[in-house]
């Protein structure tokens, strides 16, 4: 448990929303009301939701055919399945987006709440559900993460996490977008749940680590060249890119 919050605590998307989410902690310690409750619970289901779309929709979306493009989706989440043990593609390299979407869904909070309750009541229960429970849900998703890719002691907690997040990397791509423990739920009531039937005969060994790309194609091979990666993975997804020249900006802040 130790070792994977030592890494977590120095992410940098964390580190963007951790003065947000001590001034909301520090709200609901000073000036607690029960209605804040609810909203924690709100922001809570909101993060998981949010962790499920984005993944599915903006992740897996289709590849873009202009390389400029592909390769952001590249650096953001192929080259993450391409390499999931490397920690240079474990979480992106764009550790603004997590304040930049808070920022964006507070806002949106903000002018459906105002003409409800006030500005102040408005922005006290965005902010609470915001910056305090999705901030804290989306902390425990990356600790989560941390323990399905990275090399450090599970438990018997974080084997389960991995056998659950494998199965989407190694097994079937188009299923099992949850990553947070226990979301199991949310991929049943989205219609992509792991069905070992299913991912047997969806299964292709070639294109499995490039989520349904021929490893080969010209968008994955001037993209990996673009990160200084100097071959394609192998097909088992177990080795690690040979790569000329590597920035580790997981931990970046």
């Amino acid at each position: 448990m130790i070792p994977a919050l030592r890494i977590v605590i120095h992410m940098g998307g964390l580190h963007r929303l951790a003065p947000f989410w001590l001034a909301g902690l520090g709200l609901i310690v000073f000036n607690f009301q029960l209605w804040m409750l609810p909203a924690l619970a709100y922001g809570v289901v909101i993060q998981w939701f949010n962790e499920y779309l984005i993944h599915r929709f903006i992740y897996h979306r289709k590849p873009p055919t202009e390389q400029s493009p592909f390769n952001k989706l590249y650096r953001s989440h192929i080259g993450h399945h391409e390499f999931p043990q490397d920690e240079e593609f474990f979480t992106g390299d764009d550790h603004w987006f997590p304040l930049r979407f808070a920022a964006g869904s507070f806002a949106v909070h903000l002018l459906v709440l105002w003409p409800l309750v006030g500005l102040w009541g408005a922005v006290q229960f965005a902010w609470v559900a915001l910056f305090v429970g999705s901030a804290a849900a989306f902390a425990f998703y990356e600790y989560c993460h941390t323990l399905a890719h990275l090399n450090v002691p599970k438990g018997r907690f974080g084997k389960w996490v991995t056998r659950e997040h494998m199965a989407h990397h190694y097994q079937d791509h188009h299923a099992t977008f949850h990553v947070t423990a226990g979301m199991a739920w949310i991929d049943r009531l989205m219609g992509t749940p792991h069905d070992p039937a299913r991912a047997r005969a969806r299964y292709d060994r070639t294109t499995m680590m490039s989520i349904g790309m021929n490893p080969d194609d010209l968008r994955l091979v001037t993209a990996r060249k673009a990160y200084g990666i100097a071959k394609a993975p192998a097909t088992s997804g177990r080795a690690q890119p040979a790569r000329a020249k590597v920035a580790r900006v997981q931990h970046k802040t």
